[in-house]
């Protein structure tokens, strides 16, 4: 196997990257005992660099273009190899091709979430995640910094540490931003700009990378956050929430009168429940200390609380205006037992003196006076 790699080499006298991956950032071309022939074609094509190496130094950088390996094109090589008559022999060096295109579809998030204080809701957690694309800006930097003697240097092998970057960035910008939780959907673009800006300043010198562009997809808050959000955006929909409670209790009482079995203790209920929440609706608290209001009468005795036999069950207890709905509504007649406290018995609802007035027959209209004729 090493003689044909011997033979190989010998005879390719072509260097080139036909780069058939998305997301490798330096490779580096593979050659028995890294072994040049002297005069050898080098094709370095459009988004590409190439950098030859000899005894662990960077010597030349090439850019896109086709070039035939010798003394006046490898100043720095030769040089280091004393090589002074460009003799035609082989010489040692490793080549690698770096990748200057953008590449694209790169994720970053939150992995846990970033305290921030938000004038709505004081300190909030929150969570975040986009995308961002990578270039290499310095060829040499990133090969000295990262790569070191890889023979193929991936995305996924600088990912974790950009993501890490990116993370601190954005708690960064987010913290000094000031802008409130409801507001950052309007200023994604603004936000993720800043935060490129950030991580631009970390890996630019220090990796020889560039951040062309980044991206904020989306930035959330806990579940809890989204609830009360949600519950705010409903009362403020609503508005007068004393209509809309008026506007239920309608509702609950046609839904009850349309409903024979049980209807009556279900618009009891539910009207004791609209009165309820209308009053404390409408109640307003008297400052702490204040003696009562002189226009505020005091509240009226309670009523009488009637209970109704149903089918051998006991209803109720429903107040006398209960009562004359239920009449009305045909779900009590003359002859349904009713009692209330201080009866021995129950009694039909039309023999007791209390609600007797309820079973009055009703008047015909007045006969229509005729005209007097002469």
């Amino acid at each position: 196997m090493g003689l044909m790699n011997k033979l190989r080499a010998e005879l390719l006298d072509i260097i080139e990257w036909i780069d058939d991956s998305r997301h490798t950032l330096v490779w580096r071309f593979p050659r028995y005992h890294n072994q040049i022939k002297y005069g050898a074609q080098l094709i370095v094509r459009p988004g590409q660099q190439a950098i030859f190496v000899i005894e662990g130094k960077i010597a030349d950088v090439f850019a896109p273009g086709q070039y035939r390996l010798e003394t006046k094109n490898l100043p720095l090589l030769s040089t280091i190899a004393g090589w002074k008559y460009g003799f035609d022999s082989a010489f040692k060096s490793e080549v690698y091709f770096v990748n200057t295109r953008q590449i694209t579809d790169l994720k970053w998030g939150t992995p846990n979430p970033v305290m921030m204080r938000d004038p709505d809701f004081g300190n909030i957690r929150v969570r975040a995640f986009g995308t961002y694309t990578l270039k290499a800006k310095d060829p040499k930097t990133l090969l000295r910094e990262l790569v070191g003697t890889d023979g193929t240097f991936e995305t996924e092998e600088i990912s974790e540490l950009l993501r890490s970057i990116v993370n601190t960035s954005f708690a960064d910008v987010v913290a000094k931003s000031e802008i409130p939780v409801l507001d950052f959907s309007a200023h994604y673009h603004e936000l993720g700009e800043e935060i490129r800006k950030v991580v631009v300043e970390r890996v630019d010198a220090e990796y020889g990378l560039e951040i062309p562009q980044l991206y904020i997809v989306n930035i959330s808050v806990p579940a809890e956050v989204e609830q009360a959000l949600d519950a705010r955006t409903s009362m403020n929909a609503i508005g007068d929430m004393a209509a809309y409670q008026r506007y239920q209790l309608g509702q609950a009482m046609s839904v009850a009168a349309a409903n024979p079995a049980g209807g009556l203790a279900g618009a009891g209920v539910g009207l004791g429940m609209g009165l309820g929440i209308a009053q404390t609706m409408g109640a307003t608290p008297a400052p702490a200390g204040s003696a009562p209001s002189a226009q505020n009468p005091p509240p009226p005795p309670p009523a009488a609380s009637w209970h109704i036999a149903v089918n051998g069950q006991t209803q109720g207890p429903f107040t006398p205006e209960q009562i004359a709905e239920g009449l009305a509504a045909g779900q009590l007649r003359g002859d349904s037992l009713v009692w209330t406290a201080g009866m021995a018995n129950w009694m039909a609802a039309n023999q007791v003196p209390a609600l007797a007035t309820l079973f009055q027959p009703t008047p015909p209209p007045p006969p229509v006076p005729t005209p007097d004729t002469e």
